[in-house]
C-alpha cells in the first residue's frame, strides 16, 4: 500500500474559509474565528478522503518574494484582506501543533513554491504519493504520476481530485506542465500578470495545442509567416517580453531550500486531549466528535 503525503496551501484555505463563513463567528471573548474553523474542517474532511500517512501544511512569509523583485506590479491589483484575518493565521498554527503537524513559512517565496519543493522531494521516496490539498488552481502545474491536487470547488465542502487524466480533460488535452506556458499567455488578473496583450484563454488554449510551448511558438514568429495567424503574431510580437516575464512569474519554484524530515510528517502522532483542549478555547465544539473519527 503506498504511503500518502499530504501538503496543505494553508494560505489558500484560509482566504477560501474566510469567504466562505460568517465573520459573526466568534469566540465568547470576541476574537473572530470564521477562517480558523473554516480551515479546521477542511483539514479534517481531508483527512477523512485522504486517509494521509504524512501531513506538512506551507504558509506566505511576511515580506517580498522574488516575483516582487521581478516584477514590482506582480500580486498589486489584489485589495487588502481586513486584519481579523491575518490574525487567525496564529491560531490556525495553534492547532497545527496540537495536532503535531508541520507547518513552513520561507521567506522570499510564496507558500506554493515550498509545495513544489516538498512535492519534489517526496518523489525520491518511490513509496510515497502526494496529494495537495489548496483552494486555488496554481498547484495543477505540479500534477504529474505520483502528484494530485485535491481541491476545493465550492464554498469548503465539495471538492475534485485532479490526476493528469483530469487536468488533461479541464485544459482540453494540454498537460499540467503546459499550463505554465499557457497562464503565461493568457495572463492572471488575480496576480496581475501581464500575458500577452490581447490574448485570452481561448486563443491562448489554441496556441498552446498548435504550439506546443511559448518557446516553440516565439521561435515560429519569428522564422515564418502565417497569414491565418497574422494578427495574433501580431500581438505576440509586441508582447514577448511580457509573456516571457509571465513565465518566470507564473512558474513554480522547486529548488526551495528547506529542511525535509519525513518522519516530522507522520500522521496521526497527536493526543486527542490536546486537540480538544485547543478546540474548546476556540468554541470549536461541533468539530470535537469529529477528532475521534480520525484516530478510529
Amino acid at each position: 500500500l503506498k504511503q500518502k503525503f499530504m501538503i496543505i496551501d494553508g494560505n489558500a484555505l484560509l482566504h477560501r474559509a474566510w469567504h466562505a463563513l460568517p465573520q459573526t463567528m466568534k469566540t465568547p471573548q470576541g476574537v473572530i474565528t470564521n477562517a480558523a474553523y473554516g480551515f479546521t474542517t477542511i483539514l479534517l474532511k481531508a483527512i477523512k478522503d485522504i486517509h494521509p500517512s504524512h501531513i506538512a501544511v506551507c504558509f506566505d512569509a511576511k515580506g517580498a518574494t522574488f516575483r516582487d523583485k521581478l516584477y514590482k506590479e506582480y500580486k498589486a491589483t489584489r485589495e487588502k484582506k481586513p486584519q481579523e484575518l491575518y490574525d487567525q493565521i496564529p491560531i490556525i498554527q495553534e492547532i497545527l501543533d496540537a495536532f503535531h503537524i508541520t507547518y513552513y513559512q520561507k521567506k522570499g517565496v510564496e507558500a506554493d513554491d515550498v509545495i513544489g519543493a516538498l512535492s519534489r522531494k517526496a518523489v525520491s521516496h518511490k513509496d510515497i504519493k502526494t496529494i495537495i490539498v489548496t483552494g486555488d488552481m496554481d498547484t495543477l502545474q505540479l500534477v504529474d504520476d505520483t502528484t494530485s491536487v485535491y481541491t476545493l470547488k465550492k464554498g469548503i465542502t465539495e471538492t475534485v481530485v485532479y490526476g493528469v487524466k483530469e487536468v488533461k480533460e479541464r485544459y482540453d488535452g494540454l498537460s499540467p506542465e503546459q499550463l505554465i506556458d499557457f497562464k503565461a499567455l493568457r495572463g492572471d488578473p488575480s496576480d496581475n500578470v501581464p500575458g500577452a496583450k490581447g490574448i485570452g484563454e481561448k486563443t491562448a488554449l489554441q496556441l498552446m495545442k498548435s504550439f506546443g510551448s511559448v518557446d516553440a511558438l516565439f521561435q515560429a514568429l519569428h522564422t515564418k509567416n502565417n497569414a491565418a495567424l497574422a494578427s495574433v503574431f501580431e500581438k505576440l510580437r509586441a508582447s514577448e517580453k511580457a509573456v516571457r516575464l509571465s513565465k518566470k512569474l507564473v512558474t513554480i519554484k522547486r529548488n526551495v531550500a528547506i529542511g525535509v524530515n519525513f518522519k516530522k510528517f507522520v500522521f496521526p502522532s497527536f493526543h486527542t486531549i490536546e486537540v480538544i483542549g485547543v478546540f474548546g478555547k476556540y468554541a470549536f465544539r461541533s468539530l470535537i466528535q469529529q477528532i475521534q473519527t480520525i484516530t478510529n
